[in-house]
């Protein structure tokens, strides 16, 4: 009981700045349609609730699954088995991710079906399947990260030559997209899980991290790999005008109630076929154990689904509607400082977020805390949130003028940044995108390019969230840096 408390409590402050951000530009600068603000005040509450009971479930199921499949993996010293766990895992839980699931959704609706959503869907899951096992492959044999990091950075910045500018916002926010809700509290155990199993402690505090960053490069590699395989034709982004239909306050909540629920079936069933299979053929826990961690896959489940009808029923619409109604004020920096607002408080519900400080604390010994880690990376989401939006609103800009020096200066900052911080700034970079980014800030940016002169829908509405990745890796890569240098300076003092 004290672990749910514990979770409602940090769920509630996290909620509540965006629920009041909102409601203060609702009432002092654009206001909503009144059905519309009370139907964002219910899924609030939902979205606390149900990341309350979901991040309950986390911790009790998911997260003691990845740590036991880790071990067994590693236990069977054999690495094709290494591999092909990574392969199988990576693919089930990719294609389970709600994030991902969103993000497919928004690409097939505003190209119109030119790229449908289950080929993005497909395209990711392999990728991150493949560079889940090249993760793997690392851990197994030592491989410093960096040295992996800067040959998949390479390889993308070459590929990114010849891919179209659609497809580069698209393949950087599916990267994004899927490491969320439920793949990074996943793979962060499997990281653990193996990397704890070293004889070298000093090497197992570095690689419990680092495998959320390789992962979420097979994303940005699958889809740019799809735009020169298929070269699809030319399309019209387009985002629908949704017709206003005097209705009850419930009804929005039960028409996504059935979509929420498949959804959310579809994301937890793989993970809960897998824990079967493996408990009969490797974990054989006690029945106590299998009992407990069978009750968090159902407090996942009943969390995921109230926490996604929230976000459905409320969240996109009244992103989008803000994101129209500031980019039509005159004063245009108004809509720049509310991107980073909303960018700054929005991190702060990110399930996953506290997932990885969590993790980071425990890892450390607590010598990294959650609030130094926190911090940073809620002002480069705010920065990144507040960038895309000076993009939509700033003609000839585009998002490779942000991607490619961001990601020069990343590449130099693993060279004197502590090993063990560019694991974690790297994670970091993959878990600051989940479901309210890619609802919420997704539909607030696509509806500022909807509506700015000019703005084009599908270059400029996306690319946010391949924004978000990347500036918690600088940041929080600078901290790292921050951190070596008072320790050199504490050293030197006690000579």
């Amino acid at each position: 009981m004290y672990l749910i408390w514990e979770k409602f409590r940090d769920n509630l402050k996290a909620v509540l700045p965006i629920t009041a951000i909102v409601g203060l530009l609702h009432f002092l600068l654009v206001p909503l349609e009144t059905s519309l603000f009370i139907r964002f005040l219910i899924g609030s509450l939902l979205i606390i609730i149900g990341l309350t009971v979901f991040l309950t479930g986390v911790d009790i199921g998911i997260t003691p699954l990845g740590e036991l499949t880790g071990n067994a993996v590693t236990k069977s010293n054999k690495v094709w088995i290494v591999i092909m766990a990574g392969l199988i895992l990576g693919f089930f839980i990719s294609i389970a991710e709600p994030g991902l699931m969103v993000l497919a959704g928004q690409v097939n609706e505003v190209t119109g079906g030119v790229i449908s959503g289950m080929t993005i869907l497909l395209t990711v899951s392999v990728g991150l399947a493949i560079m889940l096992a090249i993760g793997f492959f690392r851990v197994y044999y030592n491989i410093p990260l960096y040295l992996i990091l800067l040959g998949l950075y390479s390889i993308i910045f070459i590929m990114s030559f010849f891919t179209s500018g659609e497809f580069l916002a698209i393949s950087f926010d599916a990267s994004g997209s899927t490491t969320g809700i439920l793949a990074v509290p996943f793979i962060l155990a499997l990281s653990l899980g193996i990397s704890t199993l070293k004889k070298d402690s000093k090497a197992s505090e570095k690689d419990s991290f680092g495998l959320v960053s390789i992962a979420s490069t097979g994303a940005i590699i699958s889809v740019m790999l799809l735009s020169m395989v298929t070269k699809p034709a030319a399309f019209t982004a387009l985002l629908q005008e949704e017709t206003v239909q005097e209705q009850s306050l419930i009804a929005p909540f039960l028409q996504v109630g059935k979509q929420c629920l498949t959804e959310s079936i579809t994301a937890l069933l793989p993970l809960l076929l897998i824990f079967l299979i493996s408990n009969k053929l490797s974990f054989k826990l006690t029945q106590r154990a299998f009992h407990k961690i069978i009750a968090g896959f159902i407090y996942s489940f009943i969390g995921l689904v109230v926490f996604m009808i929230g976000v459905n029923a409320s969240f996109m619409e009244v992103g989008t509607a803000l994101g129209k109604s500031l980019v039509s004020l005159e004063q245009k920096w108004i809509i720049v400082l509310v991107g980073f607002i909303l960018g700054l408080v929005t991190i702060l519900a990110e399930p996953a977020v506290y997932v990885l400080t969590r993790q980071i604390e425990e890892v450390t010994s607590g010598y990294v805390s959650r609030v130094a880690v926190l911090i940073p990376l809620a002002l480069g989401v705010g920065m990144a949130v507040a960038l895309s939006v000076i993009r939509i609103i700033t003609p000839g800009l585009k998002l490779w003028h942000y991607l490619l020096p961001g990601y020069i200066i990343c590449i130099l900052l693993m060279f004197i940044t502590p090993k063990i911080f560019v694991g974690i700034a790297f994670d970091a970079g993959g878990v600051a995108t989940g479901p309210m980014t890619a609802t919420f800030i997704l539909a607030f940016t696509q509806g500022a390019a909807n509506a700015f002169p000019g703005a084009d829908l599908l270059a400029d509405g996306f690319g946010m969230i391949a924004m978000v990745a990347m500036t918690p890796i600088i940041t929080l890569q600078m901290l790292g840096v921050l951190f070596k240098v008072k320790s050199i300076v504490k050293d030197k003092k006690r000579e």
